[in-house]
């Protein structure tokens, strides 16, 4: 059996930090940040161009076909589910934050027509009509994912990435959950992340633990069993098939056979009474979920790119809600062939690759979600040029790499702690961390400069500035032996940062949605582009 030797817990820890940032920021109420007036000034011709279109969709998790035939999509990124017709991709409703619905995952409609979801990051699991009004909702805890009902009517749950175990809740979500299998400090992980999963015929509950590229069978028991922390020395899960790589989700088909979709863009077909395995189809990397029609008809979805689809007999996809960017973070442009700009995005699951000029994607590198190695590229979420590299920054991964378009990750940095943004500077990989309160070296995290909520970080080489989420600050820091100073105030939400031609400073003022310039020498700022 493959086992986990080593998952980051710093990463766990930190992504319920941001996760409870995250979603206070976009829920809360409270007056945004003033700019001062004075220093405000509106540029009269500004320019906005489209150079590339996203996905319908922020990813594409969980997909269920509900009593009206519509399907159900859950997105964790979009924190929504979006009913969609199946036929036409058309978006018929979303519901998201003012439903209650705040990152779901997974999702499954109940005997009673009732739609029940995961919500991953606030570890909750909602009720709601299938109109939106919403019945119960439940903590279990952080990670919460896959969730299904089996056919008498009893409803399972499991962790994921945040956390690891197996529960029976009360379908109306009142009395506690059920614990079947759960950690413990001598095994923390004692399943390896069991995913979407689904009831077989003997009634056992069959699912991929995505950790450790495996299906299994779980034997869920009755009220009154005793918790189990070693599964398989207990008896009561057993591996079906294995030699996945990162196996996400299972279902039964038409035919009797469990249907296994793998991140790889493989699908599976397992005969679960020999273990026999086949190959069904491959796909685009990322898949995610899926889920089969009264007919038999097959839907699937693609978290990394956010498309939804059906799978036709033959294995090919009819796109019904195409894919694209997901979730754009961070860029960066570098010089490419014959002069031409070339544009690099952070698309959480991706790094991609674009044609400064026309748009075109020309590349599609994939980051993980569980590393394969010091190789492996974390998962983009911010990007600073260097020369013809790349630094990459990760909360999630909580890691810095200097990346090569031919040579992959050739500078590693593991033990930062929650970095937002890193750059190069004077010949030093500067990050801007969150958990480490400022700005600090690379190297050794040593403190260049304290932020109260670290942000934006941009440089000329040898100069840097550096953006304060919280205090709307922007600070210009030398290597000099001089303090740091306050080069802009009164901003709203700062985060990326870039130096126009001029020398001048562009900043994203999130929290107002519009593009502003800051003049380095008067603190000047001039609004380029609103919302």
């Amino acid at each position: 059996m493959k086992t986990i030797n080593k998952l980051p817990f710093k990463v766990v820890i930190k992504f319920i930090f941001l996760t409870v940032l995250s979603l206070s920021i976009s829920c809360s109420s409270d007056k945004l940040l003033e700019a001062d007036e004075d220093l405000v000034t509106e540029s009269k011709n500004p320019i906005l161009k489209t150079l590339v279109k996203g996905a319908a969709l922020k990813a594409a998790n969980g997909i269920e076909v509900g009593p009206d035939g519509n399907l159900y999509i859950s997105s964790v990124n979009g924190q929504e589910i979006v009913v969609m017709d199946k036929n036409s991709g058309k978006i018929i409703n979303r519901f998201g934050p003012e439903s209650g619905v705040l990152g779901p995952d997974d999702l499954v409609f109940g005997p009673d027509g009732t739609l029940y979801w995961t919500d991953l990051l606030t570890g909750f699991v909602g009720r709601m009509t299938i109109d939106g009004q919403i019945l119960g909702y439940q903590e279990v805890a952080p990670g919460v994912n896959p969730i299904t009902f089996s056919p008498d009517g009893r409803l399972f749950v499991a962790l994921d990435f945040l956390g690891d175990g197996l529960y029976e809740l009360d379908p109306n979500l009142i009395d506690p959950p059920r614990v079947i299998i759960e950690a413990s400090e001598g095994n923390p992980f004692p399943l390896g992340f069991f995913n979407s999963f689904d009831f077989g015929e003997d009634g056992l509950l069959y699912g991929p633990l995505f950790a450790a590229g495996l299906v299994i069978a779980v034997d869920v028991g009755e009220a009154g069993d005793p918790v189990s922390t070693s599964p398989f020395a207990d008896g009561i899960a057993q591996v079906i098939a294995g030699g996945f790589e990162n196996p996400a989700a299972t279902k039964f088909g038409p035919d009797g056979l469990l249907y296994v979709l793998d991140q790889t863009g493989e699908v599976f077909k397992i005969n679960t009474s020999t273990g026999s395995t086949n190959l069904f189809t491959t796909l685009d990397p990322g898949l995610d979920n899926l889920d089969f029609d009264t007919d038999g008809t097959l839907y699937m979805t693609n978290a990394d790119e956010g498309w939804v689809a059906e799978i036709l007999k033959n294995g090919k996809a009819r796109i019904i809600s195409t894919g694209g960017i997901i979730f754009p973070q961070g860029l960066a442009v570098v010089k490419g062939p014959n002069n031409q700009d070339v544009v690099y995005e952070a698309d959480l699951f991706r790094l991609l690759q674009f044609n400064g000029t026309s748009g075109q994607q020309e590349n599609n590198y994939k980051g993980y979600l569980i590393p394969q190695g010091p190789e492996s590229l974390i998962l983009p979420m911010n990007l600073s040029a260097d020369g013809d590299n790349l630094v990459i920054s990760s909360w999630f991964s909580a890691g810095v790499q200097v990346w090569n378009p031919q040579d992959g990750v050739i500078e590693n940095y593991p033990d930062v702690v929650v970095p937002i943004d890193a750059v190069r500077v004077n010949g030093e990989i500067v990050v801007s961390d969150l958990g480490l309160g400022g700005v600090v070296y690379a190297s050794d995290n040593s403190l260049i400069a304290p932020l109260a909520v670290a942000s934006g970080l941009e440089t000329d080489g040898e100069t840097l500035w550096a953006a304060d989420w919280s205090t709307g600050d922007i600070w210009q820091i030398e290597f000099d032996g001089s303090s740091p100073v306050v080069v802009a105030s009164g901003l709203v939400n700062p985060e990326g940062l870039a130096l126009d031609k001029e020398g001048r400073l562009l900043v994203v003022e999130a929290g107002a949605s519009r593009l502003s310039r800051v003049d380095l020498n008067s603190g000047e700022v001039t609004i380029l582009v609103e919302d």
